[in-house]
């Protein structure tokens, strides 16, 4: 099996690294843009992203903020971005996962759903049939999506947030953690509250 290069030395990458070790990568190396760091769940920390150029290998990019994610990967686009699926986590036969996605421990994704490139689905969470989730989301720990949902690219679903079947949410939101989505969201924010309510600054 090919390197792995991964960017970003934090704690989503102890979790990523763990997730590529169950998956059989067994040459594994870090880049992250702060000097002071080292190395990560015993891996070296060679240098920073810029690296990247000098380097063979797959990439991931184990980022929580979903713009560093995509500007990273459509700088990349030409190189491998694959998607690590922790044997743990319970997906349907016909699911679409893009590229760069990660899929947790004890996550379940069902039937007919896509996930879009560049998307963490985190630890116990759950997206249920026919679901469509854009790119670069972030579906959080314990967060659940009903069936029949749409989640646009770049929202954040946060840590226990439930979202309601049949849901359109645009792309751009933050739905705060323990969120209860009802109605279609069609206005980029910050949404909190049950049932969920845009935040005003």
């Amino acid at each position: 099996m090919n390197r792995l290069i991964i960017i970003g030395a934090s704690g989503h990458g102890r979790v990523v690294v763990d997730i590529a070790k169950h998956l059989g990568y067994r040459n594994i190396i870090f880049l992250d843009n702060n000097s002071e760091i080292k190395e990560c769940a015993g891996y070296q920390v060679i240098g920073p992203d810029t690296m990247i150029n000098e380097l063979d290998g797959d990439i991931f990019v184990a980022i929580g903020n979903s713009q560093f994610r995509r500007k990273i990967m459509e700088r990349e686009c030409n190189r491998l971005f694959p998607s690590l699926i922790h044997p743990a986590a319970v997906i349907a036969s016909d699911v679409k996962i893009g590229k760069g996605t990660v899929v947790m421990a004890g996550a379940v994704i069902n039937p007919g759903t896509e996930i879009g490139k560049g998307c963490i689905v985190n630890t116990s969470s759950s997206v249920d049939h026919d679901c469509s989730i854009g790119d670069y989301c972030h579906i959080s720990v314990g967060a659940h999506i009903s069936g029949t949902v749409v989640v646009g690219d770049n929202t954040w679903v946060g840590a226990g947030a439930t979202v309601s079947n049949n849901i359109h949410i645009c792309g751009d939101c933050m739905i705060g953690a323990g969120t209860v989505v009802v109605k279609s969201i069609n206005e980029p924010g910050t949404y909190i509250g049950v049932p969920a309510r845009k935040k005003r600054n």
